[in-house]
């Protein structure tokens, strides 16, 4: 039987020498200190508000599975928190705080590559306009002409990150990775075995990573009407959602990553983010697998603005979808 979770109140005053007094004194210091600056050089009398081990364990628990359950069904999910799909989930969550939106990242630590520039160094690069989206979210940066750079990139992704989980109607799933794709038949004249996007599948991503030595570890799911993938370059979770799609054989084949050409590869990467099947877009390094674009390399521009045009895209598709069954 677990014991019962515990009730404080603030203890009062005693005549008692015992431990009540001594909780009493320490507990009045902490409740007049009202700022960290009146705790300094007294830390003699400091002493944490009082709690049970259990309370800590409930307070997490009860809010992870009150998450599970209201996102079991979103609006849209994106797969991947780096920079572009940060940055789609910073738009969308500024555009539609109606749409109920769910982050899925493999990572423990979202941000992608995003916490360093190239080679680990800590400047990040980025070509304008992609400045604009700087501006946007607050990040100061020094103009070098014809592109900016910001002191450190664990700047850039530090404030998208503390943004986006700021906004009441997005909420972030790491350490979780996406397994596979929910799908719904939705055949066409050309291809009788087409389908549409229709969620995603999930599990921890340390279980994940032992299918192969443990047996019976079955998923969960996540149901969404549009999924926005941006796992980046093919890796070990990278560019999950599109090589899922050539198994499934809704789309022939990748066309494979190309060589670097930064002049090339972003307006690319830019342009092209759009929906591949039906209830799927696709933006960031993963769309270079499915075009054959070139790679981009230690600039970050493209993310970031890709990350915006999905988000756009999302809300044209959503809405469209929505006039549609409105007719029907």
């Amino acid at each position: 039987m677990s014991p019962p979770a515990a009730i404080f109140e603030i203890p009062v005053a005693s005549n008692d020498m015992g431990i009540k007094k001594d909780l009493a004194v320490k507990a009045a210091f902490n409740v007049q200190a009202k700022t960290v600056a009146e705790l300094e050089n007294k830390w003699e009398k400091f002493t944490f508000a009082p709690i049970r081990e259990s309370q800590v364990s409930r307070a997490m628990t009860r809010r992870y599975f009150n998450d599970l359950d209201t996102y079991a069904e979103s609006d849209i999910v994106i797969v991947g928190a780096g920079s572009c799909g940060l940055s789609a989930a910073y738009t969308l969550a500024t555009k539609r705080p109606d749409l109920k939106i769910a982050i899925v990242e493999a990572g423990v630590a979202p941000g992608g590559g995003a916490w360093l520039g190239g080679q680990l160094f800590s400047a990040m690069v980025m070509r304008k306009p992609a400045e604009l989206f700087l501006h946007e979210i607050g990040v100061p940066y020094e103009d070098e002409g014809d592109f900016v750079v910001v002191k450190h990139a664990a700047l850039f992704t530090s404030t998208l990150l503390s943004k986006v989980l700021q906004f009441p109607n997005v909420k972030l799933f790491n350490a979780t990775a996406v397994e596979d794709l929910i799908t719904r038949p939705a055949p066409t004249s050309s291809d009788p075995n087409a389908v549409r996007i229709a969620g995603v599948v999930t599990n921890w991503t340390l279980v994940s990573m032992h299918h192969d030595d443990q047996s019976c570890m079955d998923p969960n799911t996540i149901n969404a009407p549009l999924v926005i993938s941006t796992t980046g370059h093919d890796g070990p979770f990278g560019a999950f959602s599109v090589k899922r799609l050539v198994s499934m054989q809704q789309i022939e084949k990748l066309g494979g990553m190309r060589g670097l050409d930064m002049r090339t590869a972003e307006d690319a990467i830019v342009k092209r983010t759009r929906e591949v099947v039906p209830g799927l877009i696709v933006g960031g390094m993963e769309l270079s697998e499915v075009d054959g674009a070139n790679r981009m390399g230690p600039t970050f521009g493209a993310m970031a603005l890709s990350g915006v045009k999905a988000a756009e895209e999302a809300v044209g598709v959503w809405d469209e979808r929505n006039a549609q069954n409105k007719d029907a």
